[in-house]
């Protein structure tokens, strides 16, 4: 039985170790768009939110090895020195202050050490800083709808590409959108999150942002993306059947360009017939 008891704490010992090794050199080879077929670890993080998590994780990660580690080799050592056949006369001792105390107090300042980072990050994720650029997701079944306040021109819905037409355009599958919400990099973007229907969630894992939209409330979360690029995300609650099929697509671009896009977009989005979600709406007053 204690054999059987050391094999699963060192069975997990290795697995632990393996997902935390895989996680870095993942995050290395993988580069900062998407996740890869058989990834265990995390994407690249490209925000300072992400990066937090990321190191947070890691520090657990080591600390739980660490404790595994020790606690196996506590339970051999009672295991070789206090068995039947090395020693015949068991001791009476029933109390040791000093050990009690250990006992109690060295897990409580693990605690600490770890709950001193975890609120620190939870207090970074949840207040949100002076934006330089507002961005209004709605959901709906099944896609996401866009605005952005500073700009009442732009607003616009993003729709899952088909499996030929992402292909094509070279995203991963059920990941491509045929409209993308556009940022400049190393700015605050501020991300209002609502629905017109059911819960959604609103998620772009490298940048560590993960918040629900719910009907009839505004949330928000934000974002400060430090790397160029085209970043994917999805719907992360389950909102119905066709839930897998609420891709997000985020491209981060120069401030320069970003300026550029504002002024096409103002024409592209100015001359587009009202978006879904305002169909949706005006069907909805009409119903009631």
């Amino acid at each position: 039985m204690l054999f059987k008891y050391i094999y699963i704490v060192f069975a997990a010992m290795a697995a632990t170790f393996i997902t935390a090794t895989n996680a870095f050199s993942q995050a290395i080879e993988d580069g900062i768009h998407s996740a890869k077929p058989g990834q265990i670890g995390f994407m690249e993080p490209a925000s300072p939110i992400m990066e937090g998590i990321v190191s947070l994780h890691d520090m657990i990660t080591v600390m739980m090895l660490g404790i595994t580690l020790f606690v196996t080799i506590l339970i051999i050592y009672i295991a070789v020195k206090f068995n039947a056949k090395a020693n015949p006369v068991p001791s009476k001792t029933t109390h040791n202050t000093l050990l009690e105390v250990a006992w109690t107090v060295i897990p409580v300042l693990i605690l600490v050490v770890i709950a001193v980072p975890s609120f620190r990050l939870l207090y970074q994720q949840d207040v949100i800083p002076e934006a330089d650029v507002t961005v209004k997701a709605t959901g709906n079944q099944w896609y996401w709808s866009y605005e952005y306040p500073d700009h009442e021109e732009i607003t616009f819905d993003a729709i899952m590409l088909d499996e030929a037409e992402a292909k094509a355009a070279g995203h991963p599958r059920l990941l491509g959108t045929d409209e993308r919400v556009v940022v400049p990099v190393n700015k605050i973007i501020r991300v209002q999150v609502t629905s017109n229907d059911v819960i959604h969630a609103w998620t772009i894992p490298a940048f560590g942002s993960k918040i629900d939209a719910v009907p009839g409330k505004l949330n928000e979360t934000w974002f400060k993306a430090t790397k160029e690029g085209l970043y994917y995300g999805q719907c992360s609650e389950l909102c119905g059947i066709r839930h897998g099929f609420m891709p997000i697509n985020v491209e981060v671009v120069s401030e320069v360009e970003y300026e550029a896009w504002l002024e096409e977009a103002k024409v592209k989005y100015a001359s587009n017939d009202a978006p879904r979600s305002r169909e949706y709406a005006s069907a909805q007053e009409i119903t009631e």
